[in-house]
């Protein structure tokens, strides 16, 4: 099949369309009867956000900033889910808020606001979730033209010039100012690539270029811009199979797309109910010379789930990258509805893993025993060798959230971990090299925690290279958000 903007933004914008003829109404009485539980423990991670939060300093609680420690933390993740007329499904159709933290001169302050998407203005004004979504089926209400109309914004931010851009991974991105976090308007590179699907996880090489893909059932728009986010190239291509692929990663002369054995089999809404799991037909990577897209090479996994992976990068001719290994995409199928509604999970949590694709074709998969979600690295060393994984840690099955960051080293075979304990819920963090350093953990981990038992968001500071150590410096803000997605450093 030739790859055209036609056939693809046909399969990624038919479902949301087609949902709207076959909706089924949300069993509200259901979920207003699990919605009790969210009242208790960690159901303030998916609470609602009525309003945008203005800045607002926060106050030091622990230590004090590091010298030369200047930046601002931006993260992205739902925050409003319930409306009277009508609420949303599934935790990844909430509205999209950006928050962010700045450190600055010692001190740290708080604001988020609320992206301003054609979405959100016409559910406010319906005082209804009516767009269709991952896992929300669309109401007859919602007037839907494109993807764009249902694009929530919510899961990822990107630096492009001077703008922030809101991602979500079935439409445009969002541009925002970075100041004032004010919504500018939908990013359309060329009028022909309107509404085009742009991934949540685009990948920046060392000297800011970025690559990103736009996922559209069996296809991929194959996006290359500039550090400051101008369109260089927009290429389709085809893929062996219609995986669900939330995130992909590179290598300085490949893209990496691991096709999970999770595959679209039918167009339909809610978008999730689209997928069946087959473990039989094992797990694709599909490995794209970023030179030559048609220079292509399949490679053979065991079959597992995933949402997330760390860069890539070469060993020699081979290929080695880390990801987060579930057992299969119930989380995504059920699991991510049933935490929104406060239903405690049965289901096991990721855990750490390394794949290795040689160049004679032969494969292997070492899994851990670590548990780990949101997999970082040092952003100086995209595609690049490297020895350490940031993750999240101590997700325990019926709690869906971590409560604790952790740094896994390949070269030793070791994990440390701080854990900040059963009240706190553990967002991404992110690495942010020490000024004037060159070693891959001389830096701070900084992002932030929502403590349960004070009813407030938490920023904190780590030591990279003693993370064990915990905190040197700790600030909580007069206000609690809900757990965001992810995020990225602006120094």
């Amino acid at each position: 099949m030739i790859a055209s903007r036609r056939n693809f933004l046909t399969g990624a914008a038919a479902p949301l369309i087609a949902g709207l003829a076959a909706a089924v109404l949300t069993p509200e009485t259901v979920r207003a009867m699990t919605a009790m539980r969210t009242a208790a423990d960690w159901g303030l991670a998916t609470a609602d956000v009525e309003a945008d939060v203005a800045p607002q300093a926060m106050r030091l609680i622990h230590g004090r900033a590091p010298a030369g420690l200047e930046g601002a933390l931006y993260r992205n993740g739902p925050a409003k889910f319930r409306r009277p007329g009508r609420s949303a499904a599934h935790w990844f159709d909430g509205d999209g808020m950006v928050r962010r933290f700045r450190i600055s001169e010692g001190q740290a302050e708080l604001a988020a606001r609320f992206v301003d998407t054609p979405k959100r203005r016409q559910e406010t004004r319906l005082d209804a979730m009516v767009m269709p979504g991952f896992g929300s089926a669309g109401d007859p209400r919602a007037e839907i033209g494109s993807n764009d109309d249902a694009n929530a914004a919510n899961t990822s931010v990107l630096m492009a010039g001077d703008a922030l851009w809101a991602l979500w991974e079935g439409g445009s991105a969002v541009a925002m100012d970075p100041e004032t976090l004010a919504t500018r308007g939908m990013v359309t590179h060329r009028p022909d690539l309107k509404s085009m699907p742009f991934l949540a996880h685009p990948r920046r090489e060392p000297d800011g270029r970025i690559w990103n893909l736009g996922m559209g059932r069996g296809q991929a728009m194959v996006w290359r811009l500039s550090p400051t986010g101008e369109l260089e190239a927009a290429t389709m291509i085809d893929l062996p199979r219609a995986s669900y692929v939330h995130d992909f990663t590179a290598t300085a002369r490949h893209l990496v797309i691991v096709l999970q054995p999770w595959v679209q089999a039918r167009m339909t809404m809610p978008f999730a109910d689209g997928f069946d799991w087959r473990p039989d037909e094992g797990t694709q990577v599909l490995v794209i010379d970023k030179d030559d897209l048609t220079r292509r090479r399949v490679f053979e996994l065991p079959a597992f789930g995933f949402f997330h992976l760390g860069d890539a990068w070469s060993d020699g001719d081979d290929i080695r990258f880390d990801l987060c290994v579930h057992r299969d995409m119930d989380f995504a199928a059920r699991g991510a509805s049933e935490v929104l509604n406060g239903v405690p999970l049965d289901g096991e949590p990721a855990r750490l893993a390394l794949a290795h694709l040689r160049a004679d074709g032969s494969t292997d998969l070492q899994r851990t025993g670590v548990v780990a979600e949101f997999p970082r690295g040092d952003p100086r060393r995209a595609g690049l060798p490297r020895r350490f994984t940031l993750h999240t840690a101590e997700e325990t099955p019926g709690r869906p959230f971590a409560s604790a960051i952790g740094m896994t080293d390949w070269w030793a075979g070791r994990t440390r971990v701080f854990d900040f304990g059963a009240d706190h819920v553990m967002d991404e963090m992110v690495f942010v090299p020490r000024l004037g350093g060159t070693a891959e953990d001389d830096g701070w981990l900084v992002g932030p925690t929502l403590n349960l038992a004070a009813r407030a968001s938490e920023l904190h500071v780590l030591d990279a290279a003693r993370i064990e150590d915990g905190p040197v410096a700790s600030w909580r803000a007069d206000t609690a958000l809900p757990v965001s997605f992810h995020g990225v450093w602006q120094g």
